[in-house]
């Protein structure tokens, strides 16, 4: 290729996103716990919505997702003209920057945040800064301390990935009132479901003009091969990422599906019931054989190992036995894995497992 073509600045530096692992060779009864999917799936209703949604496929979805922001406003008591709806809450994440950011601008989050932000600061030019945590948990005066007239969009996951922690909503807006006034914090709900009474921090947009809030159905609702992912945010805000939107980013599938998932609020109570009991005993069993794990607010737990090649054999250990697991080094944690919180069987599994490999050593 002649040397005059060329990609943007940024774009040679992104190494491009790895999902967990989902299978193993030679094995078909793997449990795959890499990435923090909901066990249960769908509801049985949205799982019928998908089918019906197929007599259609020949027709344009509708452009304004008129329907779905109308049953997300509804499940969260939110303005349905204030809702923006994409492919994952990472086309969200991409719109903002796209939107916010270019050569010159940084895009601050910490260190062991979600691996897109970086990915999509880099993707428009923009400088990525990491700022440090304390205790595998967002420290706010770090992030503030890091912050500059060349801040853009402060990035914060709660409960965070992949360590499964989280801040208070009083630490939230004590964020959000000391950025400087050109930057916006983006609050990554992923997981906001699976953390009990936490409204993704909605409450605390109402009052400001500078958060953006984002979500998915890829992890409670059981839609990860769906796609499908909303933000929340100021009017203004709202109005230029809609702008950047694809008139038919979202199929017909995606978004009849995603309308029912929204509505069956019953499925996504007992979802989280199930996952904190099973999470509450993932981590004792764990730390009954000698596995740290910091309290988790999401659908997984961080184990911590003495270091890299303990961590390393152990996951090993465990894909013998069938059982796949995050290494999470990527993030910086190289002693540490990441376990999805799965159906009490594979929980049980998981636990023994590293119980005898941590006996055999």
């Amino acid at each position: 290729m002649s040397d005059a073509i060329r990609p943007r600045p940024g774009i040679m530096e992104i190494s491009p996103y790895e999902g967990g692992q989902s299978r193993l060779q030679g094995r078909r009864d793997a449990i795959k716990l890499s990435s923090n999917e909901n066990p249960f799936g769908p509801a049985e209703r949205v799982i019928e919505a998908f089918g019906r949604s197929g007599h259609t496929l020949h027709r344009y979805p509708p452009t304004d997702h008129g329907a779905l922001r109308d049953a997300i406003a509804a499940a969260h008591g939110l303005d349905p003209a204030r809702i923006i709806c994409g492919a994952g809450s990472d086309e969200i994440i991409t719109f903002l920057c796209r939107a916010y950011a270019g050569p010159g601008d940084e895009v601050l989050f910490t260190e062991h945040g979600f691996l897109m932000y970086r990915i999509s600061a880099l993707s428009v030019g923009a400088t990525p800064v990491e700022a440090p945590e304390r205790n595998r948990t967002t420290d706010v005066d770090a992030l503030l301390a890091a912050a500059t007239g060349r801040t853009r969009l402060v990035f914060i996951a709660n409960p965070n990935n992949p360590t499964g922690t989280m801040i208070p909503s009083s630490e939230i807006a004590r964020l959000a009132d000391g950025l400087p006034p050109q930057a916006i914090l983006v609050l990554d709900g992923a997981y906001a479901e699976y953390a009990e009474g936490y409204d993704g921090g909605a409450a605390l947009l109402e009052k400001r003009d500078n958060i953006v809030m984002t979500r998915t159905f890829s992890k409670i609702y059981g839609l990860g091969g769906l796609r499908v992912g909303w933000g929340y945010g100021p009017a203004a805000i709202i109005d230029v990422l809609g702008r950047l939107r694809g008139p038919f980013n979202l199929s017909t599938p995606q978004l009849e599906t995603g309308q029912v998932a929204v509505e069956e609020q019953g499925h996504v109570e007992r979802c989280r019931a199930e996952n904190a009991r099973m999470r509450a005993w993932l981590v004792e069993a764990l730390n009954g054989i000698g596995v740290a794990c910091d309290p988790s607010h999401a659908n997984f737990v961080l184990a911590r190992f003495r270091d890299a090649d303990e961590a390393a054999a152990c996951d090993a250990h465990l894909k013998s036995h069938g059982l796949i697991v995050r290494q999470v080094g990527s993030y910086k944690l190289p002693h540490c894995l990441r376990i999805t919180v799965g159906d009490e069987p594979s929980c049980r599994r998981v636990a023994h497992a590293i119980g005898q490999f941590l006996g055999a050593r």
